[in-house]
């Protein structure tokens, strides 16, 4: 009997790529808060969620027929952040305080996720060796 990862880890795996990528731009937005003109960014979940369960990749393209073929996940939907604040006179868009929040909302679905991949394969590890849960 195999093992389906896919339907043992479900819907979380592909949340763990789509929270890395999230706090990624998350990140960039608290690096660039006092860089003029820049705007503040952040994905679409939901829609970064479903291309990660889909597993829609973006495919490099190669230059030599022996090269080998490398496919990408490809990002969630990146959009610029409405400002939520008047605009300073230097153009930049980065609210610390709603970026840092978003940050650590970010950061604990993330470990959460993390924490339910981790029991998910401790069970599968008993069962493998016969122990009771």
């Amino acid at each position: 009997m195999t093992i389906s990862f896919d339907k043992a880890f479900g819907i979380h795996q592909h949340a763990l790529v789509a929270r890395s990528e999230r706090a990624e731009l998350l990140a960039g937005n608290l690096a660039n808060a006092d860089t003029p003109g820049y705007k503040a960014r952040d994905m679409d979940f939901q829609s970064a969620l479903s291309q990660a369960q889909n597993n829609q990749h973006a495919s490099l393209s190669r230059t030599n027929q022996q090269h080998f073929a490398v496919e990408l996940p490809s990002p969630g939907v990146v959009q610029f952040r409405v400002p939520s604040q008047p605009d300073t006179g230097d153009g930049n868009t980065v609210d610390v305080q709603t970026e840092r929040n978003s940050y650590m909302e970010n950061a604990l679905q993330y470990q959460a996720s993390l924490e339910f991949l981790n029991g998910k394969i401790n069970g599968l590890l008993k069962a493998i060796k016969g122990e009771s849960m």
